[in-house]
Order: structure tokens, then sequence, then C-alpha cells
């Protein structure tokens, strides 16, 4: 951090929980406080989300190892704090750097202070997040939306994989493939928690071959129910799962 010039954007990460991660970009005092940044967190089956809009806050200059403590408590499984010695060394040599328009692994002075799922989402473009019309979860605004609902991956798997999904006997007319249902991704272990599996994922073909080959992938397996699903690359096609055969019957 030595050497740094004042104007390169920098962050120093204060602490963080299940839906905030706090940060200062300085700890000059001005009228006694510090300036700090809350940046909500969403937390999704495939890492946290960063969001784009940041609330800014004043702590008093004088009790920021409290407010840290306080704000990210111990209590919380996702809680951290950042090393208050380092804090306390930084405000008494009165380090400063401009705002970051966005946080990254390479603007933020104290990565090895940030868990592994905090450090990922530094790699990642931060995204717009919204509240599940559901379970009220912090979620990626447009990753999964549903009868005009957004939802969280959980809600979303819940409802539209669960059985009064949108599941079909036979294969999809060309009509019926622009009513699909219309996710980011589809997360293997929440398709457990319904008892669905995902059997044909396409990406990245010809979308007249993708429906040819998830209406062939249908037809051939006509005693399960189906439901395609259009995903941000492609398709995935998943099947219900049937009733286990018990032992010495046949099906």
């Amino acid at each position: 951090m030595n050497g740094e010039l004042a104007s390169d954007p920098r962050a120093y990460i204060l602490g963080g929980n299940a839906s905030t991660l706090a940060f200062t970009s300085s700890l000059v005092p001005e009228n006694r406080q510090v300036t700090a940044w809350l940046v909500p967190l969403a937390w999704t089956p495939i890492g946290v989300v960063l969001g784009e809009n940041w609330q800014r806050v004043g702590i008093a200059a004088d009790n920021l190892a409290g407010w840290t403590d306080q704000t990210f408590d111990p209590a919380d499984e996702r809680s951290f704090v950042s090393s208050l010695r380092e804090l306390d060394l930084l405000a008494r040599i009165g380090w400063e750097a401009a705002v970051p328009e966005a946080l990254t692994d390479e603007n933020v002075v104290n990565v090895d202070d940030l868990p592994d799922d905090i450090l990922d989402a530094l790699t990642h473009a931060p995204e717009s997040l919204v509240q599940c019309a559901i379970c009220r979860r912090t979620c990626v605004r447009d990753h999964f939306v549903w009868n005009e609902r957004r939802l969280c991956a959980w809600d979303y798997h819940a409802t539209v994989f669960g059985k009064r999904g949108p599941w079909r006997d036979a294969p999809y007319e060309e009509r019926l493939f622009e009513t699909l249902p219309n996710a980011a991704y589809v997360a293997g272990p929440l398709l457990e928690e319904v008892k669905v599996d995902a059997i044909l994922a396409i990406d990245g073909v010809d979308d007249a071959l993708a429906r040819t080959l998830l209406n062939t992938t249908i037809a051939a397996d006509a005693a399960h129910a189906h439901l395609a699903v259009r995903t941000a690359g492609g398709y995935t096609l998943l099947r219900e799962r049937g009733s286990e055969v018990p032992a010495g019957e046949t099906a």
C-alpha cells in the first residue's frame, strides 16, 4: 500500500455478512466521521454477486472498530471483519484514495482478509439486485423471472421445476418453444430437492437443430414427463424421476 497515489482508486474492506460488504477509501475523518460504502450481496448457487447500488454511510472516526464488530455480528456464519490492527495503522498514517467505480481484486488493498467466496465475487461484474418475490432473499434481478415475478434460484427451481411446473409428456409444438421457462442457469443441487434430472444440455448450436434434439429426446422417453428450459447459452432438458422399481420386479 505504500507509495500508491491518492488519486488511484482503492478500497479497504472493513467486513461483511450475508447481505452486505462494507469498505472505505479514506480513513481521514471529515467532521469526525469516516465515510464508508455498503455494497449489497446476493448469495446464489453459483457464488456471491456484488450489487451495483452502494449506500454511503458515516462512521464515527473514534468508533470504527466498534462499528465493524457491531455491524458484522459473529453470530452470522457469513460474517467476517478485516484486520483491526492494520485498520488502526492506516488511520494513523491518514490513508486515503479515490473511490473505485467497482470493486475488483486489483483495487482492494486487503484481499488476504477476504473469504474465498467474496474474493471470487470481485472477479465478476456487479449486477442489479432485488428481493425475491416469494422469500425476500436478495437475488440477481434478471436471473430468474416467472410470471413477471423475480425470484431467487431456490424459489424458481421449486416453483417452475416442481410438480406444478409446465411439464410435458409429448414433444413441443413449434409455437410452444416461445413459452419455455427462461433461466440464467440450471443448478444441479437444487434439482435434487425437486427430484428432477437434467438429461440434456445444448449450447452454441443452431436453434432449429437444438429444438429437434430436444423433441427427439422427449419422444424417445415417453414414460417420463419433460421440461425444456431456455438458458443463457441454449437449452437444458429436464426429466421427472420415475418411481424406483422394487428389487425383484421389472419396470
